[in-house]
């Protein structure tokens, strides 16, 4: 990395924009709105936020980003996505739209709102690897249907009698420079995870 300071963008068609911005403001780096392709390449590193996934995918048609942002991926741009941003980044997605196209940043199928709709938000404490100890917030979340080989499990929902279903199921993974969470650490007011994206992004 060239630069002390590295410019990381958030995608801000739709969802938590905010949120990311002002966790990533507090990890010493530039943090920066991202609308157009001109903006997305000038950063050093892409957080896809929560939101509503198949309303992101089409506004990445309509904002004529998709190409410019799957191109960049492709050529190693770290990227983070929490939530839908985890949904974006897969390679398939389960209960997703016909005309929902994810980027492939990741060799994985999620599942979209596995864990239900928007009154069946679920929390539970996680180890994180890489991070330690966390209370993961999911609001209509996906998880991790499936992972390919070349996938690091970063974290599993703990066995447990509230946790149903989703027990054991995979909620975090990195696959080289791409970092995607189900939960929402933004949320939170845990910075630690923006900490290991950044960290990741300095390292690329």
């Amino acid at each position: 990395m060239s630069t002390a300071q590295p410019v990381i963008g958030v995608l801000a068609l739709q969802g938590d924009v905010r949120e990311h911005l002002l966790t990533l403001a507090e990890c010493d780096v530039l943090a920066r709105p991202v609308r157009r392709a001109e903006e997305l390449a000038e950063v050093d590193g892409i957080v896809i936020p929560g939101g509503e996934s198949t309303t992101m995918s089409r506004l990445l048609d309509v904002f004529e980003l998709r190409e410019p942002l799957r191109e960049r991926l492709a050529a190693g741009l770290p990227a983070y996505g929490s939530c839908a941003g985890m949904i974006m980044l897969a390679s398939k997605v389960l209960d997703g739209r016909a005309d929902q196209h994810p980027l492939g940043a990741v060799d994985m199928t999620v599942r979209r709102n596995a864990f239900g709709r928007q009154v069946d938000s679920f929390e539970a404490d996680l180890d994180l690897a890489g991070v330690g100890a966390v209370h993961a917030v999911f609001i209509r979340a996906p998880w991790v249907e499936s992972a390919g080989a070349g996938v690091e499990v970063l974290a599993r929902v703990p066995e447990s009698a509230s946790a149903g279903e989703a027990a054991g199921r995979i909620v975090a993974v990195r696959q080289g420079p791409v970092l995607a969470t189900a939960f929402h650490p933004e949320l939170t007011g845990d910075g630690r995870v923006h900490r290991l994206f950044t960290e990741m992004v300095r390292s690329a």
